[in-house]
């Protein structure tokens, strides 16, 4: 009897220091209700100085009650979000700098109200821009895709079907000897059609170190950069920006031409670079930095990315497909 009780007392004072204390004022329903509702992928919409641009954040349970995420800003890669605090109503994370300039932290504090976050994140030198967030559909397929007829998105005379990403600046972008050529990087190219489901083939040539990429309906990158020789990661050539990563390197040496074959429908994406499939059937949590939107809902350009380097396309066929079986559902929640 006396070594069942000191058990049951050590399970007692164990349960107690595993949960969390509450804050003051705000009651543990009250925390894990806010916990439970912010589980979930999100496009945000950033309102900065002189425009707007598009955000995305993954918030997740690590063990039984921490939260933890992940934060693509509008340029660079997904980031880790190490740990998210939950006080008096609102949600609170920090950052550290990625691409930007500075030493210091992005602070962000949110708040939730039906189905929808909104908040500030504090920069350096102490300014703020605000931002909203929706949560980002599933985009789960309820059947195959019907494919159409291909089309061909570059007629190898001049940029017809094609425009800079910003109407009012100039690109380097022009053709030359049937070529798609980035002779002055720049600035991306972006068609004037949008699509939703596709297979897209296309190749490309670049010189030695140069770095280039591929946005899927204006939003995520598969990467095209200099890494013949490299281990596969996530941010070199064939890899989904930050999220995804080959499983070879199947590159060419730079100089050389190669081939790459990508099937998108809805999220799952399929990469085959120089006729080996190096990525097969994986998700895409979300958009990657540089991305013209976070409206994931809704069709998108091929964007050719055009301001980190030189390199050249030729036989850039899409086929689109004529009936996705979409939902435009929203990701799972998780069960409170």
């Amino acid at each position: 009897m006396h070594f069942r009780f000191l058990f049951l007392f050590a399970m007692l004072m164990g349960s107690i220091f595993c949960t969390s204390a509450p804050v003051e004022g705000q009651t543990p329903t009250d925390s894990k209700k806010l916990a439970n509702s912010l589980i979930g992928r999100w496009d945000l919409t950033v309102k900065g100085t002189n425009s707007t641009y598009p955000s995305w954040l993954e918030i997740t349970r690590s063990g039984s009650r921490t939260l933890v995420g992940s934060f693509v800003g509008q340029v660079g890669s997904a980031r880790p979000i190490s740990k998210i605090e939950i006080k008096d109503g609102k949600f609170h994370f920090s950052i550290p700098p990625q691409w930007e300039a500075g030493t210091e932290d992005f602070v962000f504090e949110g708040t939730f109200e039906n189905d929808r976050i909104q908040g500030t994140t504090t920069l350096p030198k102490g300014r703020k821009v605000d931002w909203v967030g929706v949560r980002a559909p599933s985009l789960k397929r309820t059947q195959p895709p019907v494919w159409g007829k291909p089309i061909s998105l570059f007629n190898d005379k001049d940029l017809t079907g094609w425009k800079a990403r910003q109407v009012n600046g100039t690109h380097g972008w022009e053709v030359k000897d049937g070529l798609l050529v980035n002779a002055k990087p720049g600035q991306d190219l972006v068609t004037e059609k949008t699509f939703t489901d596709f297979k897209l083939h296309a190749e490309f040539r670049y010189p030695k170190g140069s770095n280039s990429g591929i946005y899927l309906r204006g939003r995520y990158e598969v990467q095209i950069e200099d890494g013949y020789g490299h281990e596969p990661e996530s941010h070199e050539i064939g890899g989904v920006y930050g999220f995804l990563t080959p499983r070879i390197n199947a590159s060419k040496p730079a100089g050389e031409w190669q081939s790459i074959d990508i099937t998108l429908i809805g999220r799952e994406v399929t990469v085959v670079l120089n006729h080996e499939t190096i990525i097969d059937r994986q998700t895409i949590p979300g958009i990657t930095g540089g991305a013209l939107d976070s409206d994931e809902g809704k069709p998108g350009p091929i964007l050719l990315q055009g301001d980190h380097g030189s390199i050249e396309f030729r036989n850039l066929i899409l086929v689109p497909s004529e009936t996705d079986g979409s939902t435009t559902l929203t990701a799972p929640r998780e069960k409170k």
